[in-house]
């Protein structure tokens, strides 16, 4: 039975060594998560009736300094994302496939706003956690 469990505890050593080594240099990746979700109004031409989204929008980042730049430059990202959704159409809020490439416009915004700010573009992806549209 002692064999059995010192045999264990030592196949199981390499696998904790790796796990530890892994897991000291590699960046931390985090999800900044803006809050209070995005509300707004889309898809105005004065003919139609009021139409409503509400979007909660995570923002992926790698180290903590990453995150801390997101959450410096929060407001500047939401008013990005809000004029963006303000453009946006009834046909572009539709479907599954128009809403990805509202995420990649989003994304893409999002990087360029931080790239003026702080020279690189910190976020490496874009998620709607939730879409509502009305």
């Amino acid at each position: 039975m002692k064999a059995w469990i010192l045999m264990l505890l030592a196949l199981s050593l390499p696998v904790v060594a790796m796990a530890e080594e892994a897991g000291e240099g590699a960046p931390k990746v985090s999800y900044v998560t803006l809050n209070p979700p995005l509300v707004g109004n889309y898809a105005l031409d004065g003919n139609t009736r009021l139409r409503v989204y509400k979007a909660d929008v995570a923002l992926r980042v790698t180290g903590d300094e990453a995150v801390k730049t997101v959450k410096y430059h929060e407001p500047l990202i939401r008013n990005q994302l809000v004029a963006l959704f303000a453009q946006q159409t009834v046909e572009s809020m539709n479907n599954v496939e128009a809403k990805e490439k509202l995420r990649q416009e989003a994304l893409k915004q999002t990087q360029q706003v931080l790239s003026d700010e702080e020279g690189k573009p910190v976020v490496e992806d874009l998620l709607f956690n939730n879409l509502i549209v009305q």
